[in-house]
């Protein structure tokens, strides 16, 4: 798995995904809660010479560079922001989504919540809504980023991995019609509205495709897309698999074959959760890879590259609960995947963002312990 030949940030990440050797595996994070960033400034981080959007890397924790093309795939124009009542504890208002909400104040940091928020009411109660839907999601050449042909000679020569899109930007069907209708809204819908939900599906591949064309008509290398879905809650996906492959599937498949045929290298599926029993459909629409492997809810990567191969790159895994036990438990936990990070296809991550329970100095022993083992010196 591991060589002397020294390879670019892309070709390094490309041969992981082809189970190629490699000088090391991609040190790769995805950032931490407001209230880490706190905790951290506290035990004496210097804030002034850190940032903390990890996806495009961050040299003082040794985080690895990726680049993003930057195409806005979101409503547009949101709603305006509309408080409605505020008091000490709680506010409620209308976010840009048209969502209302009911958000705690206590404890808030960065813009990061203690606890979820209560949501009051959606954009899309019933069918007639989704035209005014339809409106806010049109393809038009203002979602691209200025002077962006001017790129592509860079992007066709890009040393690092390149990313259509940055995160939650490609969204996914269950994440983009949650968004809509909220999850129990959603979860009637299936059953009330089955027509206005094939319409929804359908409606997000036929968006998604048409603001993809004009940069992938470019015949630009794309290494990978990520759908991101969060479809899934600690016990299982929060719609069974039968409505997956009714509603969901055959898009998936639609936008995949679509991506696939114009220069897209590798699809990724992002959901928190337990999405075990959605795995075999992902991979039957075009799937190549899962994130971010919650261990909380059991998405052990061991256990699932046994059940399904090699076919199925891994990318998070790494038990944010055990890193915050201390260094005794990271070196424990990170031995623990040795031998799947020397067969390939997987890159080590915390399955999701630092929370503020790992201490800066457990932080910096981890990163130390994981860099030894991306090179294979564990």
């Amino acid at each position: 798995m591991f060589s002397d030949t020294k390879l670019t940030h892309r070709q390094r990440f490309l041969n992981v995904m082809e189970y190629k050797s490699v000088d090391k595996i991609p040190n790769i994070e995805v950032g931490a809660w407001g209230q880490t960033v706190q905790r951290w400034e506290n035990e004496g981080l210097d804030l002034s010479k850190v940032h903390f959007n990890w996806w495009v890397g961050e040299p003082h924790f040794g985080i690895d560079p990726r680049e993003y093309i930057d195409i806005d795939y979101r409503m547009r124009p949101y709603f305006e922001y509309e408080l409605l009542e505020k008091t000490d504890r709680y506010e409620i208002f209308r976010d840009a989504l048209g969502v209302v909400h009911k958000a705690l104040i206590e404890g808030t940091v960065l813009g990061t919540r203690m606890c979820m928020d209560q949501y009051i009411s959606f954009p899309v109660e019933k069918p007639e809504d989704f035209g005014e839907m339809k409106k806010r999601h049109v393809a038009t050449p203002d979602r691209y980023p200025g002077n962006w042909e001017s790129k592509i000679d860079h992007w066709k020569n890009c040393e690092v991995p390149l990313i259509l899109a940055y995160n939650c930007q490609i969204l996914g069907y269950y994440w983009r019609m949650r968004e809509w209708m909220g999850t129990e809204g959603l979860s009637y819908a299936w059953y009330d509205y089955p027509a206005l939900c094939h319409e929804m599906c359908e409606f997000i591949t036929d968006f998604t495709i048409e603001v993809s064309k004009p940069m992938l008509s470019k015949q630009i290398p794309i290494d990978y897309v990520m759908i991101n879905e969060d479809l899934s809650m600690k016990t299982g996906p929060l719609l069974s698999p039968g409505t997956y492959k009714k509603f969901i599937a055959p898009n998936l498949r639609r936008l995949i074959d679509f991506f696939k045929a114009n220069g897209v290298k590798y699809v990724f599926v992002d959901t928190d959760g337990n999405c075990e029993a959605l795995i075999g459909t992902f991979m039957d629409c075009g799937v190549d890879g899962i994130w971010p492997l919650e261990r909380v809810a059991e998405m052990d990567p061991i256990k699932i590259r046994k059940e399904y191969g090699r076919d199925l790159r891994l990318y998070g895994g790494v038990d944010k609960m055990r890193i915050a036990l201390g260094r005794k438990e990271i070196d424990r936990h990170l031995a623990e995947l040795v031998p799947l990070v020397e067969e390939g296809g997987f890159i080590p991550t915390v399955d999701h963002t630092v929370s503020p329970e790992i201490s800066l100095a457990d932080f910096y022993y981890y990163l130390e312990r994981k860099n030894a083992l991306l090179s294979g010196k564990f």
